[in-house]
């Protein structure tokens, strides 16, 4: 790729991202510290509200008053431990685990799916062949950040432990 073909993927790329971002509502969007705890959760599994304070270096206090706000939305809950049923484990609810795949998206599937479907079917496929090929490309391999690699949160997950 010349440093020409290079600048243009540049405006391409920033011409889709602007047309299809996401546009949340302010009432949507997950604080920080709620957004913290579900995703600590959704790669770590049941863990009792001690040890994700611990994790996430906050006072099982502060934990356990948004543990308490995300169970009233309905994305976590509250278990017994089988192991040990004194301890009491937080989990995420399948609302819980799509909130999470939600939050993480940075294109809306609401835009993008009337575009895609405008497209032919060998339109769709060669772009995302083109896509995948300059991901897997080598020097894609050694850039900072390999978001497409993180495991996808499933919403079953409950029953894999």
């Amino acid at each position: 790729m010349t440093s020409t073909e290079a600048e243009e993927f540049d405006r391409v790329f920033q011409s889709v991202y602007l047309t299809f971002h996401r546009r949340d509502r302010k009432h949507s969007e997950l604080t920080a510290a709620s957004r913290a705890v579900l995703t600590h959760l959704g790669l770590s599994g049941p863990v009792t509200i001690g040890e994700a304070a611990a994790h996430l270096d906050r006072a099982q206090s502060v934990v356990s008053d948004i543990v308490s706000q995300l169970e009233d939305k309905g994305l976590l809950e509250r278990e017994a431990d089988p192991a040990d049923r004194r301890r009491t484990l937080v989990w995420l609810t399948p609302t819980g685990f799509d909130r999470l795949a939600a939050d993480r998206r940075v294109l809306s599937t609401e835009l993008l799916n009337p575009a895609l479907a405008g497209l032919t079917d060998d339109e769709r496929a060669g772009l995302f062949r083109g896509l995948r090929a300059l991901l897997a490309a080598p020097a894609a391999r050694h850039g900072l950040a390999r978001h497409h690699d993180d495991p996808p949160p499933h919403s079953d997950r409950k029953d894999e432990r």
